[in-house]
């Protein structure tokens, strides 16, 4: 680069760039077929001139993604410098500059998670492209190993702010470096009292091992981490937790060969063709649908065993219809029925698994009215159903649907709230019928409810309340009070124990962290 252009990017002068480019058309031409080479832009962000930088980014928009010798961009180095609004400015014009890798790996999420967040610059790139956060260096490791190496508390608050909102927290929260070290066992090791209690918060698994077969307690053992120690041994009993794990972690791996052997390469579908897929899986949801309410050979306007038409009826069949019920013969009724049932379960999952890549709240949504659909779906099929008997076979799919359902909360994000609402309708409907008790299956359903929105409190609670003033009144009516009783009893009984018990765990914390400080 001529000297005078590098002076002039340097002071910001733009009349002196443009002095060189009517002296060489070509001046900036050079600069952009090197592949590794400091161009005016990188010095211009460095420096912190604004209105240069623009005016090379206008000229040359390639230079914003170009390295330099030491393999750094423009948005690298506004970051290192603390230039805010030169950084905000270049990642407005081309919002992928947030996730150029630089040297070893690292992206300018990387750089704000080693430096620290001057003046509120990592909420302004999380804006930007929050995926950002998912970027990995060349030593594998995330904004969340950075931020807790470097000991950045209001770093990893912000990252794990922005992660709750997204479906692959969990996921990134885990991630584990080229050492096989997760950010709980880089905050151990250091003794990251306040980021161990953050980071386990939002479900760091302390189960996990690096590459020596370590824990987070265990390399906080290693260190000699005394008050980590004691926050990774009080949030949890080590047999319920490590059973938990390894119950966790079992049901993971079957879910997911499952899901894989079901819904094969079906996340490597293209837009287009994901979008016909959806109009095609609505149009077999819709006609199932319609099935439920216009059964062939319609239903009986009156009670046959009190017509002429019901006496001709009775000589013919053993179980006469009632008012509502499809005409059709019992047997063709449950051939019929059941494959429709095949049908639409089939288009249903389709449907979910299809939904995976819709922003969160768009896709639960979508969940929830779908879940309402298979609600009514299966609420028409019960309505017209000849017998009591052929009712109770056709419950089966019902169940079928709630079974996946839960499966495909792991691996195909299905909201909870949905899972639970199919499953408060389908179960008591199933099991009313088969045990004769309102209390039992009160109880059983609160834990079923319980096992599924643990950490959800005021969902659970509100679903309960509402199933059981609205939903629950055909219940209602033959059980009394019984039923819904026991399912909000149990269901809050449930949600005490666990308050108490985390109550309990944490009292004791913070008595030994007294304790180790006051020694």
């Amino acid at each position: 680069m001529e000297e005078s252009l590098r002076t002039a990017a340097r002071v910001g002068n733009i009349s002196e760039l443009y002095t060189l480019i009517h002296r060489n058309g070509n001046v900036l031409r050079r600069l952009d077929k090197v592949e590794f080479i400091e161009t005016p832009l990188h010095i211009a962000a460095e420096e912190g001139c604004m209105r240069f930088a623009m005016e090379i980014m206008s000229l040359k928009p390639s230079f914003a993604r170009k390295l330099n010798q030491q393999g750094l961009s423009p948005v690298h180095l506004a970051v290192e410098k603390g230039h805010k609004e030169m950084a905000v400015r270049l990642l407005e014009i081309d919002t992928g500059l947030a996730r150029i890798k630089g040297k070893n790996g690292e992206t300018p999420l990387h750089y704000i998670s080693r430096f620290g967040n001057s003046d509120d610059l990592l909420e302004k790139i999380l804006e930007a492209s929050p995926d950002c956060i998912r970027d990995v260096s060349n030593q594998n490791r995330t904004a969340l190993h950075m931020a807790v190496e470097n000991k950045k508390l209001d770093v990893l608050q912000v990252l794990i702010g922005t992660l709750r909102k997204k479906d692959y927290y969990q996921e990134t929260v885990n991630r584990k470096d080229e050492d096989g070290n997760t950010a709980l066992h880089l905050a151990a090791r250091y003794n990251q009292l306040e980021m161990v209690k953050l980071l386990l918060n939002c479900k760091a698994d302390r189960q996990a091992r690096n590459q020596d077969g370590l824990t987070a307690l265990e390399v906080a053992e290693q260190h000699n981490s005394r008050e980590s120690i004691t926050v990774l041994r009080g949030f949890s009993i080590p047999f319920v937790s490590n059973f938990s794990y390894q119950v966790d972690k079992q049901i993971m791996k079957y879910v997911t060969k499952a899901s894989s052997l079901i819904f094969h390469d079906l996340e490597n579908t293209s837009e287009q063709d994901r979008n016909a897929l959806l109009v095609i899986l609505g149009l077999l949801l819709t006609a199932t649908y319609q099935t439920s309410l216009s059964p062939p050979g319609g239903v009986w306007q009156t009670d046959c065993s009190s017509s002429s038409a019901g006496s001709k009826r009775i000589e013919e069949r053993e179980s006469p219809g009632s008012i509502g019920t499809v005409v059709m013969d019992q047997y063709y009724f449950l051939m019929f029925y059941s494959l429709t049932y095949i049908v639409f379960m089939v288009a249903f999952f389709l449907t979910l698994a299809l939904l995976k890549p819709f922003p969160r709240g768009i896709r639960n949504t979508l969940q929830l009215l779908l879940a309402f659909l298979a609600l009514c779906f299966d609420q028409s099929i019960s309505t017209i159903a000849p017998t009591f008997s052929t009712a109770i076979i056709l419950r089966a799919f019902s169940t079928i649907i709630f079974v996946f359902m839960v499966f495909m909360c792991t691996s195909y994000k299905v909201s909870k709230l949905s899972v639970s609402i199919v499953g408060c309708w389908i179960f008591p409907s199933l099991s009313l019928s088969i045990l004769a008790g309102g209390v039992v299956v009160g109880a059983i359903q609160g834990f079923l409810l319980f096992l599924i929105l643990y950490d959800e409190f005021w969902k659970g609670t509100l679903l309960v309340v509402v199933y059981s003033l609205f939903v629950g009144e055909g219940y209602r009516s033959v059980y009394g009070w019984k039923y819904p009783a026991a399912f909000i009893a149990y269901w809050l009984l449930l949600n005490v124990c666990q308050f108490c018990i985390s109550v309990v765990l944490k009292v004791a914390t913070i008595f030994n962290l007294i304790l180790i400080r006051s020694v």
